[in-house]
């Protein structure tokens, strides 16, 4: 169940993200989320004893929250420092 609460933080925070930093075209939203995704999976799994497919502890919510947030950023700036030309 863990797992499923991490998917859905990412894919939310994914969202919310690209729409923070101004990405409307699809492929700048897609990757936000995948972004978010990937990072509250990583900060989920590294950083709790609760094993994800169990449950979710409080403290790994928090780190998936902080992972995903890095994930978007770390992605915004990739993106843009390649020029993709999804900000004026």
């Amino acid at each position: 169940m863990g797992l499923v609460i991490l998917v859905i933080t990412g894919v939310l925070l994914g969202w919310l993200g690209s729409i923070v930093i101004q990405r409307e075209h699809r492929t700048g939203i897609w990757t936000c989320v995948g972004a978010g995704v990937a990072g509250a999976l990583a900060g989920g799994a590294l950083s709790g004893n609760v094993p994800l497919l169990a449950g979710i502890s409080p403290m790994q919510l928090l780190w998936a929250l902080i992972g995903a947030l890095a994930a978007i950023a770390l992605a915004d700036l990739i993106a843009t420092r390649l020029g993709d030309g999804a900000r004026p």
